[in-house]
């Protein structure tokens, strides 16, 4: 349905200067390398805070995880064929990828969407950055051939919804684990920063105590 706005878009990329095709190639994939980057500052920004945070940053990559294994479900079972091989003559920066690599959805907008729902529930301030990466992203597949543009719509839809609630249901379980874990002296140091908030301060008659002895103080 969008075959004319695939070879519009290819054409004008084959068009485009050598180094920002090359740029584009290596765009394409690198930015899932820094959604990883991210990920690992969410972690290390989250040490310091609430067993909560910590929870967040820990469940976005397994929302975007999970996103991804849908998407790849969805790809077996609609069977769509990549454009690269249904149109003829259209011009692509990366190659074509082998019969059986399906198109739709597009799981590199599947994981973008996905880690930037979850960098959102874990750092609010990342909203505007991640979100136009994750844009950015999935057009990329667009430009360099590998997708239709509504492969790349679905998989946005897909990893931006699916990966948030997956990270949302399971934050309940996830932050009381995190919290009985920052009680281990092994663990710690990877869940709890030195001089960051104590275990006992995330659970409720902690808290009321310490309000308690304030008040007393």
């Amino acid at each position: 349905m969008d075959d004319g706005l695939y070879r519009d878009v290819v054409e004008l990329a084959a068009r485009t200067p050598e180094w920002f095709r090359g740029l584009a190639e290596t765009g394409t994939d690198g930015m899932l390398v820094v959604f990883a980057v991210l990920y690992l500052w969410a972690w290390w920004r989250a040490r310091r805070g609430s067993a909560g945070m910590m929870a967040l940053a820990l469940l976005g990559p397994v929302g975007t995880v999970a996103a991804y294994v849908v998407s790849e479900v969805v790809k077996v079972v609609l069977r769509e064929d990549r454009p690269c091989r249904a149109l003829r003559g259209v011009p692509t920066i990366v190659p074509c990828p082998p019969y059986g690599d399906w198109s739709l959805p597009s799981n590199h907008a599947t994981l973008a969407a996905g880690a930037a729902a979850g960098l959102v529930l874990a750092w609010r301030a990342l909203a505007p950055y991640v979100v136009v990466l994750a844009l950015l992203g999935g057009a990329s597949r667009v430009f360099v051939g590998a997708h239709y543009p509504h492969d790349v719509v679905v998989g946005l839809l897909l990893g931006g919804v699916l990966a948030p609630v997956v990270v949302l249901a399971l934050s309940g379980p996830a932050t009381a684990l995190v919290e009985r874990l920052r009680g281990l002296a092994a663990l710690r140091p990877l869940l709890l920063a030195p001089g960051g908030l104590t275990p006992e301060a995330h659970s409720g008659p902690g808290r009321s105590r310490s309000r308690a002895a304030r008040r007393t103080g």
